[in-house]
This record gives C-alpha cells, sequence and structure tokens, in this order.
C-alpha cells in the first residue's frame, strides 16, 4: 500500500499479463456500466478491449462471493475499510490499438475516465460505507514506453471481481469483430435464457441506439451481419425471426464449442464435475435421469446459479418440514428441484416476461 501524489490509497499494482483465451464477464459489470436505463452506451471498440484486457489481468482475482466468504472477507478487508482506494494497472498500448494510434489509444482512455464519473459508495459486511470518486478507470498516464497506467477504485473493481453471476466471452471478440454494436449484442446474447426471448421491433431500436421503421429490415439490415460475425468468431450465434412487430432471438452454440475447439478454465470444469456427482451419488440419480441437469449446470452459467439457488431453497425447505433431503431421491430430487427452479425463474425480470422459458432438468 502506498499514497499516490493526490492522496488516493494505492493498494496494489497489477502488471500486464498474457491474456486468456476465455474471460468471464459479470453480469453486474455490464449492467451497471455498459447499459443506461436499459440502452447500451456508445463506446468506442478500443475503450472495450480495455476493459477486456483489464478483465483478463484480474483473473486470479474473480471470485463468487457466496460461494467463497473467506475471499470475500479478504476483499472487503483490503479494499473497503477506506475511502479513495485504487488498484493501479498497466496494460500495452499495442493491445489497445494494434497500429499504435495515440490518437485512438487517448480517445478510448478518456472514454473510459469520463463516462460515468462520480462519486460511489459501498458498504461492506460491517455496514461501514467506504467512498470513492471516478469513473471505471481514472488518471490515465504513459509513464513508460510502450504501455499506459491508471487506477481502478475499489467500487469498480467490486464489479470486475464479483461474479455471482458471469458468463464467459471470447478475448479474441473484441479484435475480431470492429463493429462496438455487434460486440455489445454479443454480451446481451450471452446472458439469454436457452429458449431465447422476443422483443418488441421498437424496443429493440431503443435498447441497441438503431432506428428501423420495419421489422424486416432491423433483420436484414442488423441482426444479419452480426449473425455472420458471431457464427465466424464466437462461440454462440442466433437464430432470429419476425412476426409483425415481435423479433425474436433464439441462442445457439456454434461449430466452434461444438467441436471442443475451446476449452474454459480446467479448475472450473473439475469443480463442476465434483459437484455433478455429488448430486448423483447423494440423491440416487440415474445417469440417464441426469443428462438434462447435467447441460444445463455445465453449459451455461445462468442456468447453473438457479439450480444451486433452488437446491439450497430446497434444502431449507426440508429443514423446516423436518424431512431429511436425502430421503427424496432419483426422479424425485430433481422434480423438487425443477418445480423450485419454476418459481424462481417465473419472479425473475425474465420470467416475466418469458413465463415458460425456463430451464428444464428433467
Amino acid at each position: 500500500m502506498y499514497f499516490d501524489k493526490n492522496n488516493k490509497i494505492i493498494k496494489r499494482n497489477f502488471q500486464e499479463s498474457n491474456p486468456l483465451e476465455i474471460i468471464r464477464v459479470s453480469n453486474q459489470l455490464v449492467d451497471d456500466f455498459l447499459y443506461t436505463n436499459g440502452k447500451i452506451i456508445d463506446i468506442p471498440i478500443n475503450a472495450l478491449r480495455i476493459i477486456f484486457n483489464i478483465i483478463s489481468n484480474l483473473r486470479s482475482e474473480q471470485f463468487i462471493p457466496e460461494k467463497q466468504p473467506r475471499q470475500l472477507s479478504l476483499f472487503e478487508e483490503e479494499f473497503e475499510t477506506d475511502n479513495n482506494v485504487f488498484i493501479r494497472m498497466k496494460i500495452l498500448n499495442k493491445r489497445i490499438s494494434r497500429q499504435r494510434s495515440s490518437k485512438q489509444i487517448i480517445k478510448a482512455y478518456e472514454f473510459l475516465a469520463d463516462f460515468k464519473k462520480g462519486w460511489y459508495s459501498s458498504k461492506n459486511a460491517n455496514g461501514k460505507e467506504v467512498k470513492t470518486y471516478g469513473g471505471l478507470i481514472s488518471m490515465p498516464s504513459y509513464q513508460e514506453r510502450g504501455f499506459t497506467s491508471f487506477l481502478i477504485s475499489s467500487y469498480w473493481l467490486k464489479r470486475l471481481v464479483f461474479i455471482s453471476e458471469y458468463n464467459h466471452i471470447l478475448y479474441d471478440l473484441v479484435y475480431n469483430i470492429r463493429n462496438n454494436k455487434h460486440i455489445l449484442f454479443a454480451l446481451w446474447l450471452a446472458k439469454l435464457p436457452e429458449n431465447g426471448t422476443c422483443i418488441k421491433r421498437h424496443t429493440f431500436n431503443e435498447k441497441f441506439g438503431i432506428n428501423y421503421k420495419c421489422s424486416n429490415d432491423l433483420c436484414e439490415k442488423f441482426l444479419k451481419p452480426i449473425r455472420r460475425n458471431l457464427n465466424k468468431f464466437n462461440d454462440r450465434s442466433f437464430n432470429y425471426k419476425y412476426e409483425k412487430e415481435m423479433i425474436f432471438i433464439i441462442p445457439y452454440l456454434t461449430k466452434n464449442i461444438l467441436d471442443g475447439v475451446l476449452s474454459e478454465n480446467t479448475n472450473e470444469n473439475r469443480l463442476i464435475n465434483q459437484r455433478l456427482k455429488y448430486f448423483s451419488k447423494r440423491y440416487s440419480i440415474a445417469s440417464q435421469d441426469i443428462v438434462r441437469l447435467e447441460y444445463h449446470y455445465k453449459k451455461i452459467a445462468k442456468s447453473r446459479i438457479l439450480i444451486e439457488k433452488s437446491y439450497k431453497i430446497f434444502i431449507e425447505n426440508n429443514r423446516k418440514r423436518k424431512i431429511k433431503s436425502t430421503e427424496i431421491k432419483g426422479v424425485l430430487f430433481l422434480k423438487e428441484i425443477q418445480k423450485i427452479m419454476i418459481k424462481e425463474y417465473q419472479n425473475s425480470e425474465t420470467g416475466k416476461i418469458l413465463p415458460n422459458a425456463y430451464p428444464v432438468i428433467i
């Protein structure tokens, strides 16, 4: 820990590291920073590259607070005990602009420093409120040839490393696709349930900052080029159709992921497999009956969170009824979890719009 010349408390320095193939992007960060009142922001593609590199550099710091209370406690002790606490990070300029255009790099850092700049506060587990001032980044500067360094406040750091809900995104997406709206659409698509969603044309126009007068034009001129790019460069793409003013989006995994070209974090895969074995053994679930649960738990992060939440409610309900949870086995166990999942899903924002698009595990 040290103080900079502006009396900001710098807790740690993060050095440039080799980027990951896949990064974990927090849904809270997407909602809090990349959207304003439900509409995507007009962010330069180079600013998105900075965000992807920040997330990649922080990969070892990311954790799920609900499952890792010790990590949560350590984070609060380090970053949420004083006001004006920051980390310092530096990124190679060539990662932001491969032509190393100073004009483009400066514009990208200025955007992230100025957008949503203000005072932010958060409370730790003890109820103490801490405050910081700035945008997603603060005080970008050229202090070392070929690099730009900057500060990240404890408020935005929390949104970068807390991944209660997150999605895997390909790091190279921001290099292979140069259209910022296509990248933001991919981030939105990653959050959709596997059954997809439907949106009114007017709402679609507002959400993505476009202005198509008819559904056919929106599909042909906006969605078709995005789908072509995502088919080529992403692990997830989508089908689309329209009926009058309603636009339907149905996501699917692309050939890249189905052929196993991409590999997720090995340790995370190990933990997922251990959890599935636990369910299977503890509740005597036959291999042919666990297939759907296994698919949702392995492939869809949002479904995995819903399953875990439903399982926790299942345990609590049985305790209240003074029933051993292990007395409910096999298909009956899956039916109980499914019932809770439906209820929890339909109480969510997505569930209120698409009440029957819940994950089916049996």
